[in-house]
């Protein structure tokens, strides 16, 4: 099984998160997609997504959420 290539595979809500999680631009285009264009990375969100091998994309949108209603 080869490798998610997290700069230019088609990510959708469905991918999983795997152990060579990059942030890339795909991804922040991905998240601007689905968050708008109030979505920033952030050191903390960054680390959750490092560690939420598993989780999906979609789980990863509702993390980003979660922590913004928060603020």
């Amino acid at each position: 099984m080869t490798a998610f290539d997290w700069h230019s595979s088609k990510i959708t809500r469905d991918t999983p998160i795997t152990p060579t999680y990059r942030n890339t631009q795909n991804v922040r285009r991905f998240f601007k997609s689905e968050c708008g264009d109030g979505f920033r990375f952030d050191r903390d969100f960054m680390a959750w997504l490092k560690a939420a091998n598993g989780k999906t994309m979609a789980d990863a949108v509702a993390e980003w959420r979660r922590r913004q209603a928060g603020r």
